[in-house]
C-alpha cells in the first residue's frame, strides 16, 4: 500500500483559533468527525471530512475547542463504524473518546523549568523496575495516593528511591491499556495490553473521566522524580494490541497494521492474538511519532521495549536515531525475543546479538539463568546450589563481550547488556530461591538473595533490579501475576524492617558502584584492560579491577563464593587491603583495614577488598 504520509500533524492539533483533524485511512469511502461537548455525552455533532492525497482525511474547525472530545465515523464497504483516533493524545475513561488538548494547560507549576536529571552515560545507569500499584498500594507505606501517579510525588516514596541510589525508574506500562475498567477502583493488571499509545492510563489518575487529570498527574510524578535526580523509563508495547479486528488500527485500515499468515489470518508472535507489522512505513511512522511525543511532551528519559524481537531491525535503528536527536542520553533497551512464531523474517528481527553497535541494550537472560537457574522451575544456578556455572558467570561479569577465547558473549560492548536476575515476569528472586532451597533456613535464603544482587551490581554492563528484590519480595510463589491483584503483587513494606540488613547492603553497594568509574566501563577494550579473572576454588568467581581513573581505588578485588562453606582466597598483591564489603556489610565511610596475604570468605557471600592507592 503506497500511501505514505510524511506529515507530523496526524490527530487533533489544537490552536485557540481552530483545531485541525487528520486521520490516515486510504481505504475509507467516507469519514466524519464526531464532536462531543463533554465526556458524558453519548452522541455528538457530526462533520464531513475531506479526502486528501496519501490516504489522509482532514477537517479544520474554527473556534476554540479546547478540552472537547471527539471520535471518527468511518465507512468501509458500506459499513459504518465509530472509532477512536489512534493518534489521540488524550481520552476519557476507558479510551471511549479522544480529546482535544492544549498541552500547555496540562503542565503542573514549574514543569517547563523544572530541574532535569544531570546527563549520565549509559554505563552509569542503574535501573529499578516498578509497577505503580505494586510499589505504592501497601498500607504500611505512609502515603495518601496509594496506587496512583501522585504516590510518586510523596516523600516516603521519593526518599526511598533516592536513598537506594538508583538512576532510572522503569515503570511498567503507563499508556492507556484495555484490560481493566478505569472507573472501578482496585482493578489490577500489569498493562501489557495497549489501547491508546499516546494517552496515559486513567486508572492511576485520581479522576479517570477528565482527560486532563491523568496528563497533569503523570507530569507531576515525572517532575518529582526528576527533581530527585531520578530518570523515568517508560515500558512500551508496540509489538501487539489488546484487540485486533476491533482495534482502532484495524477499523481504520483493515489488516494493514498487523502481520498476516499466508491464509490471511493474524500472525501471533506475541502470544496475545496478533503482532504489529513494524516494518510497514505507516506503522513505523506511528511508533516513532509516538515515542518522540513521549520524549518531547512528557520528558521521558528512556524506553524498555516489550518483545523487541518482534520489531524489525530497521525500525529499532530508526527509533534510536530519532530519539537521540531529541535527547542524546535517552536509554533504550528491551527483550531480544518473541513469544511465539512470527511471520517476520528471522534475519530482520531485533534478537540477541543484533544490538551490536546500535547503542541499544538487551536483557541478558544467559547471565540471569547462570545466576539462579531457570525462571520458574527447579533447575539451580550458581547462587542456589548449581554446579559448573563459573564460566557463564564470568561472561556476565565481563559484560558479555569477547573477553578472550574462553569467555565471550553476544555484545560488542558491556553497555549493550542489561544485567538482571529477576523482573516482573516469572518468580521473584526470593520465590525462585525458596523453591530450590531444599530446606535451607531463612538466613541462607537471604544470603543467596544478597549474593545474586551483588553479582549484578559488581558486573560490567547495566544493572537492573526488580523492585522489592532488595527486601526479599515474594509473590506467594506465583510465577505469572499479571492479573492476580494487589494481595499477591504488592510489595510488603514491613520487609523493609525485617530485611533491613540486606536493604542496607544493596543500597551501600549501589553507592560504591557509582563511586568507582572502573565498575562502569563503556567499551570492550576498557574491560579487557581493567578486568582480570583469578583461578579460584569450584563455585567461586574471583577477579580484580585495576583502575586508571581519578577518584577510584587503584585495585579492587572481588570474590563471589556460592559454596555452603567458607573458602580461603589468596590476595593478588601484598600489603594493606581495605575490606569494602563482607558477608554482612558494605562499608562506605570507614572500611576496616588489615594487612593480609589471604582472606577467608564465608559461605554464600560476596567480598570486596580495595587497595588504598589512588591515581
Amino acid at each position: 500500500m503506497d500511501y505514505y504520509y510524511e506529515g507530523s500533524d496526524l490527530g487533533a492539533i489544537y490552536n485557540k483559533e481552530y483545531t485541525s483533524f487528520k486521520v490516515w485511512s486510504p481505504v475509507a469511502e467516507n469519514m466524519m468527525l464526531v464532536l462531543y461537548e463533554s465526556y458524558h455525552d453519548i452522541s455528538g455533532k457530526e462533520y464531513n471530512m475531506k479526502k486528501r492525497e496519501n490516504g489522509i482525511w482532514e477537517i479544520k474547525l474554527y473556534g476554540d475547542y479546547k478540552n472537547k472530545y471527539y471520535n471518527y465515523k468511518i465507512t468501509i464497504d458500506n459499513v459504518q463504524k465509530l472509532v477512536v483516533d489512534p493518534y489521540t493524545k488524550g481520552a476519557t475513561a476507558n479510551g471511549r473518546k479522544g480529546m482535544i488538548l492544549d498541552f500547555s494547560s496540562t503542565n503542573p507549576n514549574g514543569w517547563d523549568t523544572h530541574k532535569l536529571p544531570k546527563p549520565i552515560k549509559q554505563s552509569q545507569a542503574i535501573i529499578y523496575e516498578v509497577h505503580i500499584r505494586d510499589f505504592t498500594v501497601d498500607k504500611n507505606i505512609p502515603i495518601k495516593n496509594r496506587g496512583k501517579y501522585l504516590a510518586f510525588t510523596e516523600s516516603a516514596v521519593l526518599e526511598y528511591l533516592q536513598d537506594l541510589g538508583i538512576t532510572h525508574l522503569h515503570i511498567l506500562p503507563i499508556f492507556d491499556f484495555e484490560s481493566i475498567d478505569e472507573t472501578i477502583e482496585g482493578q489490577y493488571n500489569w498493562g501489557y495490553d495497549p489501547c491508546l499509545y499516546n494517552v496515559p492510563e486513567g486508572s492511576y489518575a485520581t479522576d479517570p473521566y477528565d482527560g486532563c487529570v491523568r496528563i497533569k498527574e503523570l507530569k507531576q510524578m515525572i517532575k518529582s522524580l526528576h527533581e530527585k535526580d531520578i530518570r523515568v523509563v517508560m515500558d512500551v508495547v508496540y509489538n501487539h494490541t489488546y484487540k485486533t479486528e476491533t482495534s482502532p488500527f484495524d477499523i481504520l485500515v483493515p489488516k494493514y497494521y498487523y502481520r498476516l499468515n499466508k491464509d490471511g489470518s493474524y500472525s501471533n508472535g506475541s502470544g496475545c492474538g496478533n503482532e504489529v507489522a513494524t516494518e510497514k512505513k505507516m506503522v513505523r511512522k506511528f511508533i516513532i511519532d509516538s515515542l518522540k511525543f513521549w520524549v518531547s511532551e512528557y520528558k521521558i528519559d528512556g524506553f524498555r521495549f516489550d518483545l523487541m524481537g518482534l520489531i524489525d531491525i530497521e525500525t529499532m535503528k530508526e527509533i534510536e536515531k530519532e530519539l537521540r536527536q531529541i535527547n542524546p542520553n535517552v536509554l533504550i533497551y528491551g527483550e531480544p525475543w518473541t513469544a511465539g512464531e512470527s511471520t517476520l523474517d528471522y534475519n530482520k528481527r531485533f534478537l540477541k546479538g543484533k544490538q551490536k553497535g546500535t547503542k541499544i541494550a538487551v536483557f541478558n537472560d544467559d547471565f540471569r539463568d547462570a545466576i539462579k537457574g531457570d525462571n520458574d522451575g527447579y533447575i539451580k544456578g550458581f547462587i542456589n546450589g548449581g554446579f559448573g556455572f563459573e564460566k557463564q558467570i564470568k561472561k556476565g561479569i565481563s559484560g558479555s563481550i569477547f573477553y578472550d577465547k574462553e569467555i565471550y558473549g553476544f555484545c560488542n560492548d558491556p553497555v549493550e547488556s542489561i544485567n538482571y536476575v529477576s523482573s516482573h515476569d516469572n518468580l521473584t528472586l526470593f520465590d525462585k530461591i525458596k523453591l530450590t532451597s531444599d530446606g535451607m533456613n531463612e538466613e541462607e535464603i537471604e544470603k543467596m538473595n544478597r549474593l545474586a544482587l551483588s553479582i549484578i551490581l559488581t558486573s560490567q554492563g547495566v544493572p537492573f533490579i526488580h523492585s522489592g528484590s532488595e527486601i526479599l519480595r515474594s509473590k506467594k510463589g506465583h510465577h505469572n501475576t499479571y492479573n492476580l491483584g494487589d494481595d499477591v503483587n504488592k510489595i510488603n513494606w514491613e520487609n523493609k524492617y525485617k530485611y533491613h540488613n540486606t536493604l542496607e547492603y544493596i543500597k551501600n553497594l549501589i553507592h560504591f558502584r557509582k563511586s568507582q568509574k572502573v565498575m562502569m566501563l563503556e567499551n570492550a577494550n576498557q574491560v579487557r584492560e581493567a578486568l582480570k579473572f583469578i583461578d579460584s576454588p569450584a563455585n567461586t568467581v574471583v577477579y580484580t579491577l585495576t583502575s586508571k581513573y581519578n577518584g577510584d581505588y587503584k585495585y579492587i578485588f572481588i570474590v563471589h563464593n556460592a559454596n555452603k562453606e567458607r573458602v580461603s582466597i589468596k590476595l593478588p598483591k601484598k600489603g594493606e587491603w581495605f575490606i569494602i564489603a563482607d558477608e554482612k556489610n558494605v562499608y562506605i565511610n570507614k572500611p576496616p583495614c588489615k594487612i593480609l596475604d589471604s582472606i577467608q570468605v564465608p559461605s554464600i557471600s560476596t567480598y570486596i577488598l580495595c587497595k588504598k592507592v589512588f591515581c
